[in-house]
């Protein structure tokens, strides 16, 4: 599935931090900018609504702090 789809889809079903945390981590090393993501999110606001892109918004805060907390090693 190509990444702007599964971010799309992630968005949609409002996925969970570690959901996008996985994603986000595939999409950083096969070059997916974060302009990219924001892009996509931003087109399909339209369609699954400001509430949903909220959301998404925070569960990718969310999945940055699990990351940052899992490189200082402090876990979540």
């Amino acid at each position: 599935m190509p990444k702007p789809t599964r971010i799309a889809a992630l968005a949609t079903l409002d996925a969970a931090p570690a959901s996008w945390l996985m994603n986000l981590g595939v999409s950083g090393e096969i070059g997916i900018s974060p302009e990219r993501i924001v892009g996509t999110l931003i087109a399909i606001a339209p369609v699954i609504g400001t509430a949903r892109i909220v959301s998404a918004a925070g569960s990718i805060v969310r999945a940055l702090g699990l990351l940052e907390d899992s490189q200082k090693g402090t876990g979540a």
